[in-house]
């Protein structure tokens, strides 16, 4: 990105916290969890009704509303320059099935009272500001996460991501056209001058560090690897035991394996394995069969290629030595994003001018600022959540810790914009 040439905003631009914070707990009401959570999956009828809702507060705000084939929601602020590409802001409105009321959520309201608080100051800018909302960004009903911002970004193709299906083999197309959100707009027809997101941590880093503001510099790459143990079922009581052929213990050395890349690649990387399936899954059969997936991540490409390569090379041996097979897929993958240097720079300078805490950080999760960084240029703001939770009903921030994030979100948002007059 091109340095700005306008000034830099004054500190005395400050957004409505208050008015963001109620706005984020009325959006709660909507899909709420069972614990004080909430529970907006994907293209359900909570999530249509939730997309209503903020339809509703954009559009009394001056917004238009326009609705790409993924169902991504862009509402749109005139700006005085009719050719100049607008500046995007936002992040998601889904949720996990048991999900805080802040991921994701946050980022987008922020975005919403951006624009209030521009109304209210009566200021104009020269690039318009469109506030989005992302489709299935959790990826917890319809795998993968981010789905619409990988579309939009050409990782993905839109007939691949309707066919995408959930449990109930309901496929992500029908759903989408069942609660009314299939717009008409060709995805990633839009070309962006610059896309900015506002985020939970999602992690202990910030609160540990008594940091206000989190300046995001990377992502991290990501590497998810389905594999398949395959051995013999066969009666626990009856079966001695050098002749078992045991996927469950393919499973427990694989387990001790990627535990132990992660930690030799630490800090800079790490590792677990997440889902797993065992079959016949019988308290009297010794599993046959164990379907898993690694989770391997890292902000340096070498790296996380590297710990691929290790488990490919060392995971066969030990399935071989307990004599079952071993075979992998590679199921979702993205490569470490390196965020915009000029909206960086743009971020940790309005921290300073507003008086707020702050230290660069990599976001340890994906985002959909990870996939629009391939086609934008692209910058993300991270406060701290307690206790680094995420994705649980207990997730929680503080309103100090909201407003700081959307302050800061504010004027690196305004001085992409660029204040007219």
């Amino acid at each position: 990105m091109q340095e700005q040439k306008s000034a830099a905003p004054g500190e005395n631009l400050r957004i409505n916290g208050d008015r963001l914070w109620d706005t984020i707990h009325d959006m709660a009401k909507i899909g709420p969890g069972i614990a004080g959570g909430s529970n907006r999956q994907t293209v359900t009828d909570e999530d249509a009704e939730g997309r209503r809702l903020f339809q509703k507060w954009c559009e009394d705000a001056g917004l238009i509303m326009g609705v790409d084939q993924m169902g991504t929601m862009f509402m749109h602020r005139e700006g005085a320059d009719p050719d100049a590409l607008p500046v995007y802001v936002g992040s998601h409105l889904d949720t996990q099935p048991t999900g805080g009321r802040y991921d994701g959520v946050l980022g987008v309201l922020a975005g919403l009272e951006i624009v209030r608080t521009l109304n209210d100051m009566d200021i104009k800018t020269k690039h318009p500001i469109v506030v989005t909302n992302w489709t299935n960004e959790e990826g917890t009903r319809f795998a993968p996460a981010m789905m619409a911002s990988g579309v939009f970004a050409k990782q993905f193709t839109q007939e691949w991501a309707y066919a995408k299906t959930d449990a109930e083999g309901k496929s992500f197309g029908d759903e989408l056209e069942r609660i009314g959100w299939k717009g008409e707009e060709e995805v990633g027809a839009r070309e962006m001058h610059a896309f900015l997101e506002l985020h939970i941590e999602q992690g202990p880093i910030l609160e540990a560090q008594g940091k206000d503001i989190g300046v995001v510099t990377h992502g991290q790459g990501l590497r998810w690897i389905e594999c398949t143990v395959t051995g013999k079922e066969s009666h626990t009581g009856s079966t001695p035991m050098p002749m078992r052929k045991n996927a469950g213990r393919g499973l427990a050395q694989i387990t001790e394996l990627v535990h132990e890349i992660a930690m030799d690649n630490a800090p800079n990387a790490v590792g677990a394995i997440g889902h797993i399936d065992v079959y016949p899954n019988s308290r009297n059969i010794i599993p046959g069969k164990v379907v898993f997936t690694i989770d391997f991540r890292s902000h340096e490409l070498d790296r996380l290629n590297a710990m691929v390569a290790r488990l490919e090379e060392e995971a066969p041996r030990l399935c071989e030595a307990l004599g079952v097979e071993f075979s992998h897929e590679i199921v979702g993958q993205f490569d470490p994003p390196e965020f915009d240097k000029t909206l960086v720079q743009s971020i940790r300078d309005a921290s300073e001018r507003l008086g707020y805490s702050h230290m660069d950080i990599i976001s340890g999760a994906g985002h959909d600022a990870c996939w629009i960084n391939r086609v934008a240029p692209t910058a993300m703001v991270m406060c701290p959540c307690v206790d680094g939770l995420s994705h649980n009903e207990a997730e929680d921030i503080s309103k100090e810790w909201s407003t700081a994030g959307a302050e800061v979100l504010f004027h690196a948002v305004v001085e992409a914009a660029e204040i007219v007059g």
